[in-house]
């Protein structure tokens, strides 16, 4: 499969990064042998904004050689979007407002393929997909792609001795589409104005009737996410109407951040295929509904042997002195990492007390209430840390490369934890969360830790974008608003 240079960019672009080594140049004859033999026709490269949703185009197969040499094109517009799609810097002024002269009036930036992550799509016959990393049409590395924000998180922990494994469990909610067309007035926002009906009615967690009800959509995401590389270790039912869960096997960061891009993305398209609606939304606003959340088990091995550096040598303690750090870590950055952890104004209302959910700065044993926490112990080579603040919406590879930089932080320091809790929800088990995402972006971009961690110039960048989805948000007159006064007052 050849292409001329014209059809995707600048020549070598590969070379021009930096990147073209041994290592990628045979994943590059994997793939193009791989695609050659399944006759694809089409391929989608996509990268992550920063909200963790995919763009990117869809170019004729034969191109790919091509492609993964070469890159392809895109508008730099669409790293400077908030939720609503609105451009929050000036795109056509000289550097596009963030510094890049690259993204004058919205100049392109290339999408150049990781040829790791080629997946062949089962809903679309014919179709294969890939990741990308974003440069500059002079082969400059792009400082505010997310996913070499993550890459470059877990090298400096590699750097260190030590070697990250997450594991993801995401939750989201599973409707019937009754009615699939939206009217011509909806093009704006037709999601409000779906015609949907539960999938399941929730209310008897795991209960075993209720999954068979659900179980032939859910059989659907299975076959397909199983069949594109990316099998689910479990599919359950979580406790509220609609309500699924997905857990997946532990992998490296970077791995991780990437399959929970693209499971998230796959599992709406598959859904919408058959008549379904998935959101990740944290909560939908029906009746009864219940928060998603996204819970990251998190541990650190030593690379030379594969030993779990969490685990404890003692029947006494919760963690090893690694793991006590790196918990250290995550409570002393915790609200900062909010903004990165929890990126929704419906995220915020999660964390209430008594919910299974936290609202404090906590950690403990098998406390599921804490936000953190400790699965494992003694003996037991899986001990890790389950981060349960997450927000089901959160960019993949923000919310990776929060943990990272934490842990490695307060495992740089020898930093120590506060006392473990068995009451998350009292007053005295530590500090609140933000309350709204408005404090979390305060938080964010006040913070001394990320500004030194990723440069002041990402840091201004996504506080800048997401206060634009706060002060909209702030605008708005809700629905609550209009009941609780427009009679009333």
């Amino acid at each position: 499969m050849t292409t001329p240079s014209a059809d995707t960019g600048r020549t070598d672009l590969a070379d021009r990064a930096g990147v073209d080594d041994a290592e990628r140049r045979e994943a590059t004859a994997a793939v193009l042998a791989e695609a050659e033999s399944r006759g694809l026709h089409s391929v989608r490269l996509a990268f992550a904004d920063p909200h963790g949703m995919l763009r990117g185009k869809t170019l004729n197969a034969g191109l790919l050689a091509g492609l993964l040499a070469n890159g392809a094109g895109v508008t730099s517009a669409l790293v400077l979007k908030d939720t609503g799609q609105n451009n929050v810097y000036p795109v056509w002024a000289s550097g596009a407002g963030v510094g890049e002269p690259a993204m004058t009036g919205a100049g392109d930036l290339m999408m150049l393929p990781d040829p790791t992550t080629f997946r062949v799509l089962p809903w679309a016959p014919g179709t294969g997909w890939l990741l990308c990393d974003l440069y500059t049409p002079e082969a400059e590395p792009v400082g505010l792609s997310t996913r070499r924000i993550c890459a470059e998180a877990e090298r400096r922990l590699a750097e260190n001795g030590y070697e990250f494994r997450a594991g993801l469990e995401m939750e989201f909610h599973l409707y019937r589409l009754d009615g699939q067309d939206p009217g011509v007035g909806d093009a704006r926002a037709p999601a409000d104005r779906l015609d949907i009906g539960h999938s399941h009615l929730g209310r008897v967690y795991l209960g075993e009737r209720r999954f068979d009800t659900i179980e032939p959509f859910l059989e659907l995401i299975r076959r397909d996410l199983t069949e594109m590389g990316v099998a689910p270790r479990s599919l359950e039912l979580e406790l509220g109407p609609s309500q699924v869960e997905m857990t997946f096997s532990p992998t490296s960061g970077l791995v991780a951040a990437d399959q929970a891009t693209l499971v998230r993305s796959a599992v709406r398209q598959i859904a919408h295929r058959h008549g379904l609606h998935a959101t990740f939304m944290s909560r939908p606003n029906f009746e009864g509904s219940f928060s998603s959340g996204w819970h990251l088990h998190q541990s650190v091995l030593d690379p030379r042997n594969g030993h779990n550096r969490f685990a404890p040598t003692d029947a006494a303690s919760i963690l090893s002195s690694t793991g006590c750090h790196y918990v250290a870590g995550l409570l002393a950055h915790g609200r900062e990492s909010c903004l990165l952890t929890t990126p929704t104004v419906t995220g915020y209302k999660r964390y209430r007390p008594e919910s299974l959910a936290p609202d404090r700065l906590a950690w403990g044993r098998e406390n599921r209430g804490a936000m953190l926490r400790v699965i494992g112990g003694n003996g037991d080579p899986a001990t890790r840390v389950e981060n349960r603040v997450g927000d089901s919406a959160a960019n993949p590879y923000l919310y990776l490369t929060s943990q990272m930089l934490s842990g490695l932080a307060g495992m740089e320091a020898g930093d120590a934890p506060p006392p473990a809790t068995d009451l998350p929800y009292d007053a005295d088990a530590g500090p609140l969360l933000p309350r709204t995402l408005g404090d979390a972006i305060d938080a964010f971009a006040t913070s001394d830790f990320y500004r030194q961690a990723l440069g002041d110039e990402f840091v201004d960048y996504l506080a800048t974008i997401k206060q634009s989805e706060w002060t909209r948000f702030m605008a708005t007159v809700t629905d609550w608003e209009q009941r609780e006064y427009f009679e009333l007052l």
